[in-house]
């Protein structure tokens, strides 16, 4: 399954619908994370916010391929897509494990093939760098083999890129 996460305009909706199973806009319409934890604890992978995050975490979960199309923001993410991704914290568990030679949560839904992050925008070198060790840290957090991340000055270059 293939899920793609996008701050672009809604223009773009109907060509994405087309390349992925589940597509979730990041408009700003939903609340932030109220760092409850009860994603991990009280209803595993279920935000207790009803809104339309609320099974985000079993979206991301099933997914074999996460795609993140973002704009650049000083060498992260925009704060919509960041805000979905701090909502996801339900796809591992409270319970630690070792991943990589590094101490992480363990995986909920176990583990997945890729993470593509496509960034558009203005970038520096030092956020080009930034950028790729975010994405690099979250296919590890998310439970994803490998991370690549493209970027393009422009959303518009994103059309011949996405697979």
């Amino acid at each position: 399954m293939r899920v793609i996460i996008h701050d672009l305009d809604t223009d773009y909706e109907k060509s994405l619908k087309t390349k992925c199973n589940q597509l979730i806009y990041a408009s700003g319409k939903y609340a932030s994370c109220q760092g409850c934890l009860g994603c991990w604890t009280k209803h595993p992978a279920e935000c207790f916010i009803h809104d339309n995050l609320q099974d985000i975490c079993r979206m991301i979960g099933r997914a074999d391929e996460l795609i993140i199309i973002t704009e650049n923001c000083y060498g992260t993410y925009s704060p919509f897509v960041k805000a979905i991704i701090d909502r996801s914290i339900g796809l591992s568990t409270p319970l630690s494990t070792y991943r990589g030679g590094q101490m992480h949560h363990t995986l909920r839904y176990g583990e997945h093939k890729i993470i593509k992050v496509y960034v558009y925008g203005d970038i520096l070198e030092q956020e080009r760098i930034t950028f790729e060790q975010i994405a690099k840290r979250n296919a590890i957090n998310f439970g994803y083999r490998k991370s690549q991340v493209v970027f393009v000055k422009h959303p518009e270059q994103l059309a011949g890129v996405i697979e």
